[in-house]
């Protein structure tokens, strides 16, 4: 599901976890009313309370005589009977009725701004999962947590344009389906006319939501090139922290001419990639300001 990103995180969370519910109270299902209803006074409670009095005054006599291990049994017993009953006065099962008013609230309150899986036809859910790819793509990268790009920006805009994005698909589907539907019963003569341009009006949209998808996509291309380039710069970097255990070693062999140029190409190596880093997140920037534009 996609849940607008002005909902708080709590919600979301909330939301995204009763997904099944959600699908039901779309159908009309309501949850059944939570009713707080004064605890009733059970008999044997009540028996066991009457009973209390003539049991202390039964084990004194018994603890006074000469069976007076008979009366710490006699204790010991009343003793269990009472802790078993206080166990079970106080355990209070658990009501699903409560939680499921809570999520029927919340949905309730937040209807129009969560998307349900039911909302989107197969030519949609495909669209739309190509955007959520480039999107984690981006948010997952590890030039988007070092701050390499715009990481604040990211994470305010890539999830408002996954919820945009949506929202329209989840229209044309809409739309797309009653579409269909109509022309299943088939069309007059005289509706004919109207039902292509009506069609060319889909075909227009889905077309606009699919260039806002590509452009996402363009995005996440540079920042998977920007994150090739740092995983290589990395790598060089740590072969380049080795270079003395390497120099030392060939020294100490009497090889180090034969080695000398290879070093010196790493070092340029090195060079290289962090210029292609920098390119790469140039040219992400650069896409970004596409995508916002």
């Amino acid at each position: 599901m996609v849940i607008d990103p002005a909902v708080s995180a709590e919600t979301a969370g909330l939301l995204r976890a009763n997904a099944h519910l959600l699908a039901r109270i779309r159908l009309g299902w309501r949850p059944e009313p939570v009713v707080t209803e004064r605890p009733r006074r059970n008999p044997s409670s009540l028996l066991l309370l009457m009973a209390t009095p003539p049991m202390i005054a039964l084990v004194a006599v018994l603890l006074e005589s000469r069976v007076a291990p008979a009366g710490f049994v006699v204790l010991g017993a009343f003793v269990v009977l009472v802790l078993v009953r206080m166990a079970a006065i106080n355990e209070t099962p658990p009501d699903s009725r409560v939680h499921e008013r809570i999520v029927f609230e919340q949905a309730r309150w937040n209807e129009g701004r969560y998307l349900l899986p039911e909302d989107f036809d197969l030519e949609a859910r495909a669209i739309l999962a190509r955007a959520q790819e480039a999107i984690g793509t981006v948010l997952r990268s590890h030039v988007n947590a070092e701050g390499l790009l715009d990481d604040i920006r990211n994470a305010v805009m890539l999830p408002a344009q996954e919820w945009e994005i949506a929202r329209l698909l989840a229209k044309l589907s809409s739309l797309r389906t009653e579409h269909r539907a109509l022309l299943g019963r088939g069309v007059a003569p005289e509706v004919a006319e109207v039902v292509a341009p009506l069609e060319r009006a889909l075909d227009s949209s889905e077309a606009a939501v699919l260039a806002r998808v590509e452009a996402l996509e363009g995005y996440a291309g540079h920042v998977a090139e920007a994150e090739a380039a740092y995983h290589a710069r990395g790598q060089i970097e740590e072969l380049r922290a080795r270079l003395p255990r390497y120099e030392e070693l060939l020294a100490e062999s009497g090889a180090d001419a034969l080695a000398v140029p290879e070093i010196e190409r790493l070092a340029e190596d090195a060079g290289h990639l962090e210029r292609a880093l920098r390119r790469s997140v140039t040219s992400a920037h650069e896409a970004f300001r596409h995508l916002e534009g």
